[in-house]
């Protein structure tokens, strides 16, 4: 298992090059893949700012992603939302916060280049 940051989420739809070939494969082999309900969020607040292009709405483009390359939704929850808040200040970008907590507290790896998730813990796949 492994939940995709969102710009994670963008590169398995658009540009599977900034993924590693051994991500790739792992993706692939992996059971269950996970989305978080954030990176919706996040991925609407770009669209919106005209920080992202995409071929259809935010809700719809998203739909697609999830259906055609079967990923799972993972729902914010309040001890996610709790876990988010109480997260050393390493990192300042709410959004990157739950995907943290998210993984701190189900044990799941995240597919992400962010040099600072693995501060907290976190395994990490590029």
């Amino acid at each position: 298992m492994m939940i995709l940051d969102t710009c994670a989420i963008l590169w398995l739809a658009h540009d599977q090059s900034k993924i590693s070939n051994e991500t790739l494969a792992l993706i692939d082999a992996s059971p269950v893949v996970w989305v978080s309900a954030i990176s919706g969020f996040e991925i609407g607040l770009k669209y919106r700012a005209g920080k992202l292009k995409l071929s259809m709405p935010p809700g719809e483009w998203l739909t697609g992603v999830v259906e055609n390359h079967h990923l799972s939704i993972l729902e914010l929850d309040l001890e996610i939302c709790v876990k988010a808040t109480e997260l050393p200040p390493i990192h300042k970008d709410p959004c990157d916060r739950f995907l943290i907590a998210t993984a701190l507290l189900r044990g799941i790896p995240i597919v992400t280049t962010d040099v600072r998730f693995p501060e907290y813990g976190v395994q990490v796949f590029h």
